[in-house]
């Protein structure tokens, strides 16, 4: 059986680990922050501590007994899902999913704290250190990749049913051929028309089409794409 000091130790290091995951999530205001990873990673060096050192008295009593250290550990990985699936947004006004790179980190972090668990405290450092440049250090380039590939596109917000005969005619008459033209219903919200063009698109234009598109009949709003201002 472990000793106090040993079981103190594996413990608060896995919450420290777990801190510095969760603290990135927490800077960005995810559903997942600070304390939940810190929790995952806590509950998950605790599960491998009892999976690999409490049945020792049982072991004792029957010697012929086996058991098998890593059965708790096993339910730790699969349990993790559904905390990772609460985290998974699917944002219907964007027509995205959000929430992805949360449910891979509380994964990670539950992995380490079962690395901290079982004193392998190497593997668990150099897995936290890796994992918190992953989502802290690459997030710039990952976003700068993302700006490169955006399409420069308009959203208009409808009080009822859209008039795409409208649009398009606006668009012809101005002489600026769009990629592609969806529609979506949003319930009780009207409808939401989103106007896409090829990369490369004069911007200068693009705000003069969004006034204009302000007048027709019906449109409550008219945005650009806000990922348009960092390419």
């Amino acid at each position: 059986m472990l000793s106090t000091p040993d079981i103190a130790i594996r413990l608060v290091l896995a919450a420290v680990l777990g801190g510095v995951i969760g603290f990135d999530r927490e800077r960005h205001t995810w559903a997942a922050g600070l304390r939940t990873h810190m929790l995952v990673c806590l509950g998950a060096a605790l599960a491998m501590i009892v999976s690999a050192f409490a049945f020792t008295d049982i072991l004792q009593l029957w010697p012929r007994t086996v058991l098998d250290p890593s059965r708790i550990a096993a339910q730790v990985i699969s349990g993790i899902g559904f905390l990772g699936a609460g985290t998974i947004m699917f944002m219907h006004r964007e027509n995205v999913i959000r929430g992805l790179t949360t449910a891979a980190g509380l994964w990670t972090v539950a992995a380490i704290g079962l690395a901290a668990g079982g004193g392998m405290y190497v593997a668990a450092g150099i897995a936290t250190a890796i994992a918190w440049m992953i989502l802290a250090a690459l997030k710039p380039l990952e976003r700068r990749f993302a700006l490169r590939k955006a399409l420069p596109r308009i959203k208009i917000g409808f009080a009822d049913r859209a008039s795409l005969a409208d649009v398009e005619a606006l668009l012809i008459g101005r002489g600026l051929p769009a990629s592609r033209i969806v529609t979506r219903r949003i319930p009780e919200d009207g409808d939401e028309v989103t106007i896409e063009f090829a990369r490369g698109f004069d911007r200068v234009k693009l705000g003069y089409l969004a006034d204009a598109l302000r007048g027709l009949p019906g449109a409550q709003s008219v945005s650009l794409d806000v990922a348009l201002r960092g390419s």
